[in-house]
């Protein structure tokens, strides 16, 4: 009986990590796998400016030193695009995606990645401001990323709704939507957990100057999209993540970023 396609790939990674062996980056005939790109920081920062920096430019680089029978490689798209270049075969892949963000009706095979992020409220400190300040944004000035579905939004991205709705001034900058906060040009920012983690970090005076909310607007629960007819299958793709997080390599590149590691629902 032929083993199955997922099943063959993870004992191939066993065997070589058994036999101690480093796989080769790729090999000569090794077949391509396209991920979509979008800046989607901190995991794309600005790929159609051929950036590779961010989280996923990591993790296509460990999958592909992890093995030689696929490449993987990063084609740049956008927010507003990904899905249209998911179903047009420009990518083969779209990665690091939310159930709530308008793709249940796209034909593709789903892969849950183990890995979940959350959207909070950002506000200037002040004084007599707590925890409080974040549950009535009536009034408030927002500061958004243009395209980006929020949960407190009723995951509506339309800009002309955000702005007339909540008050909203929409960029595609999160340091500038969080530079505005500390300024007093807006009175809160929506960021990812991940994000802000690497924004204090990058800019460690802001730690006396911003607070996070407790209050979650969102959970991220990331998946990958993989397109009818792609080159890998779900169950390949699941088992090279399967190793990398057994392997520990989903933690070193994640877990920096208060991006939670876990074993993906069954």
């Amino acid at each position: 009986m032929t083993p199955a396609p997922g099943l063959k790939v993870f004992a191939t990674l066993l065997l070589l990590a058994v036999a101690g062996l480093a796989a080769p980056t790729w090999a000569a005939d090794a077949i391509e796998v396209k991920i979509g790109a979008a800046h989607f920081p901190p995991y794309t920062v600005r790929p159609e400016q051929g950036a590779d920096t961010g989280l996923l430019p990591q993790l296509v680089q460990a999958l592909n030193q992890l093995q030689a029978d696929y490449r993987f490689v990063l084609v740049p798209t956008s927010i507003q695009r990904r899905f249209g270049d998911l179903q047009q075969g420009r990518t083969d892949m779209a990665i690091f995606e939310n159930p709530a963000w308008g793709w249940q009706q796209i034909p593709h095979q789903t892969v849950d990645m183990g890995l979940e992020d959350a959207e909070v409220f950002v506000a200037k400190k002040a004084d007599g401001r707590d925890q409080l300040y974040f549950d009535d944004l009536q009034g408030k000035r927002l500061a958004l990323f243009n395209g980006y579905h929020y949960a407190f939004a009723r995951f509506d991205p339309d800009p002309d709704h955000l702005r007339a709705t909540y008050n909203a001034t929409l960029t595609y900058s999160h340091d500038s939507n969080l530079l505005m906060v500390q300024a007093g040009r807006a009175d809160i920012a929506l960021v990812t957990r991940s994000y802000l983690s690497d924004f204090l970090v990058r800019n460690p005076t802001s730690l006396d100057t911003l607070m996070a909310s407790e209050r979650i607007d969102q959970v991220y629960h990331h998946y990958a999209l993989l397109r009818p007819g792609a080159p890998i299958s779900p169950e390949q793709f699941s088992a090279l993540l399967r190793y990398l997080r057994e392997t520990g390599e989903l933690t070193r590149i994640f877990q920096p970023y208060r991006i939670t590691v876990a074993a993906p629902a069954e």
